[in-house]
């Protein structure tokens, strides 16, 4: 040893490192069905990850968070929020004041022209909520919905959309809100990751990509990241036993790589490495349990009828249900991205092929998690990263619109039947109790028991929140 390192193996941390020197292989061990790593008389155990708010800053009313990510951007005016007054204007200018000097995607410099709602809409539920014709399934669940018609963001452009969406700023590099939750509270599933991101794609729209980033941990320790599931296919890519290897040829592998980790996390205390410990553990974990998370063989006839599916075929309708399955295993953050709603063209048409592939899918969540007692600790949020304009596109289609957009949540704490906010008379400002994504940000953290203003994370000399320095907490909505 040169006097470097001597210096370096003196000092009290690396005492008090060596003093926990292999727990995740002891961790690891007791994976293996009691084999242990070092000797048969001890037993070690898995210990998960409880989080940093320990307790919690409050009483929380969820327990859990589904996203229904509508990737793409939605058109508030053919789904949720009708306007009459722009239908009254069809194809009459825009008026100046609407637009003048406003961000526009990609009609700068051309005529501004009213374009009306598509679609007709009608009231559902006892709460009278206005949704379109083509939601008949999601209307029927307007009593335990809250309508969001206020909502705004700040990037007009997919990309950074998305990344303002999942991550409170249009910086890349920030951490998603998965992963603070992840991070913040931990999970409670025994062999799922406490993040899980589903996609799927259907037809009627533009083809925008999803970036793995949007999942991302950031800055916080990668262990906190969002694990991609799919619905068609393995599972999770290259998480099987390869061809050939034996289950005792995969236990020896990862004990000799877990060994390695440890000895070189002794050396040099990387976080990152102690991630890596834990993801193997995990990793193993999850070759059996990601196989029956996904086999719903199980489920009855009338719950795989509920939703619409009979097997692993990659659609909206299969995520839901494997939803509900992961919600039920304790997974605290569930993502499930549906492409396609980016309607620059053919508006009419696509929303309504779109309504075909969601309006199902969404119903039957909310009515499983209802009667499985579920919904009332179960946050959901339906919606996209912004809205369309009420000016037309190319004759027949909406242009991205950050204004004001739509968004719905129920469960969770959430008043069932309302409707919060509203846009002016032609669907492009939000002008009554505007909702920013800090303030939804804000809200679905204090439903989770968190408050938003003490949930941060030095970084660069610097304490990050997840809402930045803004947010307010949306009390009007909550139960």
């Amino acid at each position: 040893m040169n006097y470097h390192d001597f210096q370096l193996d003196q000092t009290r941390r690396n005492f008090l490192r060596r003093g926990a020197q292999g727990l995740g292989l002891a961790a690891f061990a007791s994976l293996l069905g009691g084999r242990q790593l070092f000797g048969d008389e001890k037993k070690f155990e898995v210990e998960r990850w409880k989080g940093t708010i320990n307790p919690l800053h409050h009483a929380p009313k969820a327990k859990r968070v589904i996203h229904l990510y509508m990737a793409g951007g939605p058109s508030h005016l053919e789904t949720f929020d009708f306007k009459p007054k722009l239908r009254e204007m069809h194809n009459q200018p825009m008026p100046d004041s609407f637009t003048k000097g406003q961000p526009i995607a990609q009609l700068q410099g051309q005529a501004l022209k009213c374009f009306g709602p598509q679609w007709d809409f009608k009231k559902f539920g006892k709460s009278g909520l206005e949704i379109c014709e083509h939601f008949p399934l999601i209307g029927s669940m307007a009593d335990d919905i809250c309508m969001i018609r206020s909502m705004k963001t700040e990037q007009i452009n997919h990309d950074p959309a998305h990344t303002f969406m999942n991550t409170g700023s249009s910086i890349s590099g920030r951490p998603s809100m998965g992963a603070w939750l992840s991070y913040g509270l931990g999970s409670t599933a025994e062999n799922l990751p406490a993040f899980v991101v589903m996609t799927s794609a259907g037809k009627g729209g533009q083809m925008q990509p999803i970036a793995q980033r949007m999942w991302s941990s950031g800055f916080l320790p990668t262990k906190f990241q969002g694990v991609r599931i799919e619905s068609k296919g393995e599972g999770v890519l290259y998480l099987g036993n390869t061809p050939g290897c034996t289950h005792d040829q995969q236990h020896d592998l990862v004990q000799a790589v877990q060994q390695l980790d440890a000895g070189r996390n002794d050396l040099v205390n990387d976080p990152e490495i102690a991630t890596r410990i834990s993801q193997y553990e995990m990793a193993f974990r999850m070759q059996t349990s990601v196989p029956e998370l996904m086999d719903v063989s199980k489920e009855s006839k009338e719950t795989l009828d509920l939703y619409g599916v009979k097997g692993a075929d990659g659609s909206f309708a299969f995520n839901c249900l494997i939803a509900r399955r992961m919600a039920e295993r304790g997974v605290r953050f569930i993502q499930l991205y549906h492409k396609d709603w980016d309607h620059h063209g053919n508006v009419k048409n696509d929303v309504k092929l779109k309504a075909e592939e969601v309006d199902r899918p969404a119903m039957a969540l909310l009515t499983d998690l209802k009667r499985l007692g579920m919904l009332d600790d179960t946050l959901v949020i339906f919606g996209g990263e912004f809205g369309r304009t009420p000016m037309s596109q190319g004759g027949s289609g909406r242009d991205h619109h950050i204004k004001g957009f739509s968004v719905w949540l129920a469960g969770g704490g959430v008043k069932g039947g309302t409707s919060y906010g509203a846009t002016d008379e032609l669907g492009y400002n939000a002008v009554e109790d505007v909702c920013h994504v800090h303030d939804l940000h804000a809200t679905m953290l204090h439903l989770l028991g968190v408050n938003h203003l003490r949930f941060t994370y030095k970084f660069q000399g610097r304490d990050y929140r997840l809402t930045d320095i803004f947010g307010e907490v949306v009390k009007k909505i909550l139960v």
